[in-house]
């Protein structure tokens, strides 16, 4: 697969190379050192051993069952996890990936309430899934390529064929399909939560000092004043609230770098960047 429009995936980023480094070491310890059935159900999770080894909440998503697991594991990380990471930053970037990983083990307790048992089960999918995600969110108009078809696919299709193909082994065998549909805990958990951020961001509800979604429309103190609740404002002054806000944006990254900026003044440079290419 090969991204066809903005953003460029490559090069890769450090918590990307990291991972990638990790899932990859640890898969060719599981295969040449620490071989037999006992490292899956010491490091994979499964809710009924969950009180025992508590670390496996996050162990699991390290380690791999099979090379194509962790082939397309690290191909969906290397196309959509370079530019999620530039886009939020790298200590966000490695929270959220974290977070979506836990949405497997969530999952799993969920289906265990339905099931009879739910096997130990490992694969970064979960939280690579939240990833993939994130990238259809922030960038709905890119295109893919995807092999063997000849044309570019939208990245939110492509994410949502993805989930249709984690679901479809438990359409058909309840056993080892129910290890693919706990992972899917990761795409609505990392959807869940990136919508619950932008759901804040426009109330108006974030701390102090952060930019609400559209800066250019929405007031910038926490109590609004009669004259915000005007239901129309001249283009003058919209067009001064922008470049104020701009001017903000751009000391604050002269300031303190990229990094520091939050997901909604990101989307305001995003913002900006496309009215400025279309005039």
């Amino acid at each position: 697969m090969r991204s066809l429009t903005s953003p460029t995936p490559f090069p890769l980023t450090p918590w990307v190379r990291r991972l990638l480094a990790v899932n990859v070491g640890v898969y060719v310890l599981a295969a040449a050192v620490f071989t037999g059935p006992w490292f899956v159900r010491t490091f994979g999770f499964a809710p009924a051993g969950a009180a025992e080894r508590p670390w496996s909440f996050l162990t699991y998503m390290f380690v791999h069952g099979s090379l194509l697991q962790l082939a397309v594991n690290s191909l969906m990380l290397v196309l959509f996890g370079p530019a999620v990471e530039r886009r939020m930053g790298s200590s966000p970037f490695i929270r959220f990936y974290v977070l979506c990983g836990l949405g497997g083990p969530l999952a799993a307790f969920g289906l265990a309430l339905a099931l009879p048992s739910v096997a130990p089960f490992v694969g970064a999918s979960a939280a690579v899934f939240g990833v993939a995600v994130a990238f259809a969110l922030t960038w709905p108009e890119a295109r893919v390529f995807v092999f063997p078809v000849p044309w570019p696919v939208a990245a939110p299709v492509l994410v949502g064929v993805l989930a249709v193909i984690a679901v479809t082994p438990f359409l058909f065998d309840t056993g080892n399909g129910i290890t693919h549909l706990a992972h899917l805990g990761g795409f609505l958990l990392g959807y869940v939560y990136l919508k619950g951020e932008d759901l804040m961001e426009r109330r108006g509800t974030l701390p102090e000092g952060v930019a609400p979604a559209e800066p250019a429309l929405v007031a910038h103190h926490s109590e609004a004043t009669a004259e915000d609740a005007q239901p129309e404002r001249p283009a003058r002054n919209t067009r001064d609230d922008a470049a104020q806000e701009m001017d903000r944006v751009l000391e604050k990254i002269s300031r303190l770098g990229l990094p520091s900026l939050t997901a909604a003044e990101r989307r305001f440079l995003d913002e900006v960047s496309r009215r400025l290419r279309r005039d």
